[in-house]
C-alpha cells in the first residue's frame, strides 16, 4: 500500500503564529538595542569623554562580534535545538546588559557591547532559520514582513525610551531597560516556540570562527583608525594586510572543508547571492545613517535625547509601512522590480538628504527621512524573503547565519567607513584658529567635543564652525549612501530572478528530511 504524504496544509503547526510571536519578542530586543545606544552616544561622549573613534567602537564592538559569531551560532542551533540556543542567546544578551549597567568608563562599555553581540549572534539567525519550518511558501513573505516590522518597531522605541531615560537618569539606564525585554523574550520562547533542529548539520569549526572574528576586527580597526593616523600609516596598512590574510585564509580553509561552516556553495545560487548583496548594502546604508543622524539632531539642531528619538520616527514609520505593505506589492510586480525600486527610492532620499545645511531645520530632514524609510522597507523585506526562499530546507540554520553574517558585516563596515569619512571631513573643515593645541585637538574629536570646548571658551564662532563642519561631513556620508544604493539597484535590476523565488514543495521537503517541529528527541526520526 502506497504511503500517503500529508499535504503542507495538514502538516503546518497550528501554533505557528503564536510561535512567530515568540520570535517577534526576541527580535524586538535586538531592534530596540540597535538604536538606543546611537541616541545615547552624544550623552556618553560628553560624560565619558569618548572620542569619535571610541564611539565607533562602542557601536562596532557589538556588530563585529555579532557578525563573526552568527555562522557558528546558526550551526549550534541546527545541532542542539534552535529554541534552546535562542534562550541561551537572550541570557547572554542580558549578562552583557548588566555589565553595561555597572560600567564606569569607555572600555567597560565596549566590553559590555561585545558580550551583547555574542547573545545577539545566537538570536538573529536562529529566529530566521525557524521560519521555513513553521511557514509554507504562501505565508513566508508575510512572516518575514512581520519579523522585519518587529525589528523596525524596536528602532523608534529605542531612541524614544532611551531619550526619556537619559533625560531623567544616568546613561547606564539605557542598558537597564533590556532586562524586562529579555524576560519577555525568554518567556515567549519557552511557552510558544516549538523546538526544531538538524543534527546532521556541520560541526562548528573553531579555527574558522577565530579567523572570522580576528579578520573582521582587524579590518574594522584599520578603517576606524585611518582618518586620524592617515590611510598610509604603517599601523593602518599592517592591519589592512592582516585582515586580508586572515579572511583569505578563512575562505581557502572553508573551500577545502568537506562540510564547511561557511557554505560557499550557497553563494553560487544566484537568488541567494543577489538578494543577500542587496540586503547587505541596505544594512550598510542604514547603519551609517543611524550613526551620523543622532549627533546632527542633538548637537547641531539642539534637541535633547528624547527629542532626538522622537525625530527619528519618520524614517522608522516609513520602514514599518513598507515592511507591512511589501507582500502585496511583490505579489503584483515581482521581487526584482520591488527590490530595485526600493533601492532607487533609498538612493533618492540619500541624495536629497545630502543637500541638508546647518540652517535647513528639521522639516526638510523629516521629509527625506520618511522617503528613506520607505526605500529601506521595500528593498530589504523582499530581498530577505528571496534569500531565505533560495535556501535548501536542511541548511536553513547555516544559510540564514551566512545571510545575517554578511548583513552585519555590511553594518559594521557602514559604521566604520562612513563614521571615519564623517570624522575626517569634520576635522578638515573645523576652524580651530586661535585655540590652544590641546583644545584644538579635543574640538576635532567630535561635534559634541567641539561644542563643549566652545562653551568653555565662549566662542560662538567655534559652535557655528562645528555645526557647518558636521553637516558637511554628513552630506558626504549621504552621497556615498546614495551611490551605494544606486549600485545595488542596478545589480538587482540586472541579475535578480524575475519571478517569485522557487521554493521546495512539501513532497521535496519530506523526501530530503526537511526541518519540522520537534516535540521530544525520540520523536525526531533524524536523531
Amino acid at each position: 500500500m502506497a504511503t500517503v504524504i500529508p499535504s503542507q496544509e495538514t502538516r503546518r503547526d497550528p501554533r505557528r503564529w503564536w510561535a512567530l510571536g515568540a520570535l517577534v519578542a526576541s527580535m524586538l530586543v535586538l531592534g530596540f538595542d540597535m538604536t538606543i545606544l546611537n541616541v545615547a552616544l552624544p550623552t556618553m561622549a560628553e560624560q565619558l569623554g569618548a572620542t569619535t573613534g571610541q564611539q565607533q567602537w562602542m557601536a562596532d564592538a557589538y556588530v563585529v562580534v555579532f557578525a563573526a559569531l552568527m555562522l557558528p551560532a546558526g550551526l549550534l542551533g541546527d545541532r542542539f535545538g534552535r529554541r534552546r540556543m535562542l534562550i541561551t542567546g537572550l541570557g547572554i544578551f542580558l549578562a552583557g546588559s548588566l555589565v553595561g549597567i555597572l560600567a564606569d568608563d569607555v572600555n567597560w562599555v565596549i566590553a559590555a557591547r561585545a558580550v551583547m553581540g555574542v547573545g545577539a549572534a545566537l538570536v538573529m539567525p536562529l529566529a530566521l532559520s525557524v521560519l521555513p519550518s513553521l511557514f509554507g511558501p504562501d505565508e513566508r513573505t508575510r512572516a518575514v514582513g512581520i519579523i522585519s516590522a518587529a525589528s523596525a518597531l524596536g528602532l523608534p522605541l529605542g531612541p524614544i525610551i532611551g531619550g526619556f531615560l537619559l533625560n531623567h537618569f544616568w546613561w547606564g539606564s539605557v542598558f537597564l531597560v533590556n532586562v524586562p525585554m529579555v524576560a519577555i523574550g525568554v518567556a515567549a520562547c519557552v511557552l510558544l516556540l516549538p523546538e526544531t533542529r538538524d543534527p546532521a548539520s556541520p560541526k562548528v569549526d573553531v579555527l574558522s570562527t577565530v579567523l572570522t572574528a580576528s579578520g573582521l576586527a582587524a579590518l574594522i580597526y584599520a578603517i576606524i583608525e585611518a582618518p586620524g593616523r592617515g590611510w598610509g600609516d604603517a599601523r593602518v596598512l599592517a592591519f589592512f594586510a592582516t585582515a586580508v590574510v586572515l579572511l583569505t585564509g578563512l575562505v581557502l580553509r572553508e573551500r577545502r572543508a568537506l562540510r564547511p561552516m561557511l557554505d560557499m556553495g550557497l553563494l553560487a545560487q544566484r537568488g541567494f547571492l543577489l538578494n543577500t548583496v542587496a540586503a547587505t548594502l541596505v544594512m550598510f546604508v542604514l547603519s551609517g545613517l543611524m550613526f551620523v543622524l543622532p549627533p546632527y539632531l542633538q548637537a547641531v539642531l539642539g534637541h535633547d535625547a528624547l527629542g532626538t528619538g522622537v525625530r527619528l520616527l519618520p524614517m522608522m514609520g516609513g520602514l514599518m509601512i513598507a515592511a507591512r505593505g511589501a507582500q502585496p506589492v511583490v505579489a503584483r510586480f515581482g521581487p526584482r522590480a520591488v527590490v530595485s525600486a526600493g533601492l532607487v527610492v533609498l538612493a533618492f532620499a540619500a541624495l536629497l538628504g545630502s543637500r541638508t545645511t546647518a540652517e535647513s531645520g528639521y522639516g526638510f530632514t523629516a521629509l527625506w527621512l520618511s522617503i528613506a524609510g520607505l526605500g529601506f522597507g521595500f528593498s530589504v523585506v523582499p530581498a530577505m524573503d528571496g534569500a531565505l526562499a533560495a535556501l535548501p530546507a536542511d541548511r536553513a540554520g547555516s544559510g540564514s547565519g551566512l545571510l545575517m553574517t554578511l548583513r552585519q558585516v555590511g553594518g559594521a563596515i557602514g559604521i566604520a567607513l562612513l563614521g571615519s569619512l564623517l570624522a575626517g571631513a569634520f576635522r578638515d573643515r573645523l576652524d580651530v584658529t586661535g585655540l590652544p593645541g590641546g583644545a584644538a585637538h579635543t574640538a576635532g574629536e567630535s561635534v559634541v567635543a567641539a561644542h563643549l570646548v566652545a562653551e568653555r571658551a565662549g566662542s560662538a564662532h567655534l559652535v557655528a564652525s562645528a555645526n557647518g563642519a558636521y553637516v558637511h561631513g554628513m552630506g558626504l556620508v549621504l552621497l556615498v549612501c546614495g551611490a551605494a544604493s544606486l549600485v545595488a539597484a542596478l545589480l538587482a535590476a540586472a541579475f535578480l530572478p524575475g519571478g517569485a523565488p522557487k521554493r521546495r514543495s512539501a513532497t521535496d521537503e519530506d523526501a530530503t528530511g526537511a526541518d519540522r517541529p520537534v516535540v521530544t528527541p525520540t520523536e525526531d526520526v533524524r536523531q
